[in-house]
């Protein structure tokens, strides 16, 4: 792999950009001299985070349609255009032996025009239910690395290949930051912790739900990390101050939040459900109906169909979050059930095999 030259395309959400870096690692970690480039959509979270980790970017003026203006959307085709054109001259200048999507909107043009010029492809569907780009793209590229066994219903069944999705790597079962997250977090050791996530960019419900509860998880004596989003975090730094939440817009050191916890509510997108099936502690999964063919369900089901997680639905969060809470919080035997099923359905080193089938497109 000496001196091969590889783009990355994802973004939009946490759950594109993350798995990108990681294989983008897995790659430089076999060969530091590879050349990578990622893709994104230009005023999209990736452009700001990829080169936290050390890595160019370039950015594609392409945008999802707009539900909520659709006067917005009258621009959508003619950006669309100008993205394929900006990505025939990315491609041309870098010369790429290999194009990966990890999904977002830059992945379509990107791979679509990579497709054109015969350049290998690949891409890392990480959702139970795929998306409409990766749909279209599938009928082309040559790999189609994916963390499900049944995507042979939208997917060319010769082309596919059950890795599991990439994780970052600072995420691990083991425990050795225990006593740094204690510090860092300033908990109480005889109190157990709830971590609360809302997805890389918050969640209006579940934050709405917590902060609801507040005295309850406080009679409950649990003391509670929360993820409430840049979107949300002014409105509730404002409105909480209570030693026993801690409250954050992004948690930098997620490897420490997932250490100190006893137990998790989070969103059910594919890097966060891959993440905590590696993290092995007990989830209650409130997916998002806000997501493309409800694809958060679909994902939070196969985990719940094994035994291996609680689900609530947004549309019962009043009615079901507090009983579920107090489920988990009550019995120390449900929570190592949980655990340990979780850890069952782990893909351990999905970066290593996305990478080896990526090896085999350039050799």
């Amino acid at each position: 792999m000496n001196n091969k030259r590889i783009i990355l395309s994802g973004g939009g959400t946490g759950g594109h950009i993350y798995p990108a870096i990681s294989i983008a690692n897995e790659l430089l970690s076999r060969n530091k001299n590879s050349e990578i480039l990622f893709v994104g959509a230009k005023d999209k979270m990736e452009m700001n985070i990829v080169p936290q980790y050390g890595f160019e970017i370039l950015g594609l003026w392409i945008s999802g349609f707009n539900r909520k203006n659709i006067f917005k959307n009258l621009i959508v085709p003619f950006k669309l255009l100008v993205s394929f054109f900006q990505s025939i001259i990315i491609i041309k200048k870098f010369n790429p032996h290999v194009v990966i999507g990890t999904g977002g909107y830059a992945s379509g043009p990107t791979l679509y025009i990579a497709n054109l010029f015969n350049i290998p492809t690949l891409i890392q569907e990480q959702n139970s239910y795929p998306g409409i780009t990766n749909k279209i793209l599938s009928k082309k590229v040559n790999t189609i690395c994916v963390a499900y066994g049944d995507l042979d219903k939208f997917f060319p069944k010769n082309k596919l290949v059950i890795t599991g999705n990439p994780v970052r790597s600072t995420i691990s079962s083991n425990s050795d930051y225990y006593d740094e997250a204690i510090n860092y977090f300033k908990l109480d050791t005889n109190k157990k912790t709830l971590l609360v996530l809302g997805g890389s960019l918050g969640s209006r419900e579940i934050n709405k739900s917590i902060y609801s509860m507040i005295d309850y998880l406080k009679y409950l004596n649990l003391q509670v990390i929360w993820q409430c989003g840049k979107l949300y975090y002014k409105e509730y730094k404002s409105k909480v101050d209570f030693d026993n939440i801690k409250l954050y817009d992004f948690l930098e050191k997620i490897n420490l939040a997932f250490s100190v916890s006893d137990f998790i509510i989070s969103r059910a997108g594919a890097s966060s459900v891959s993440e905590l099936s590696i993290i092995g502690k007990p989830v209650i999964f409130i997916p998002s109906p806000n997501v493309a063919e409800n694809h958060q369900l679909k994902n939070a089901s196969a985990i719940v169909e094994n035994d291996a997680a609680i689900l609530v639905e947004e549309k019962d969060l009043k009615k079901d979050l507090k009983k579920k809470i107090n489920m988990l919080n009550s019995s120390s035997e449900l929570r190592n059930k949980l655990s340990k099923n979780i850890k069952k359905v782990a893909f351990k080193n999905a970066t290593n095999d996305i990478v080896d089938e990526i090896k085999k497109l350039m050799n």
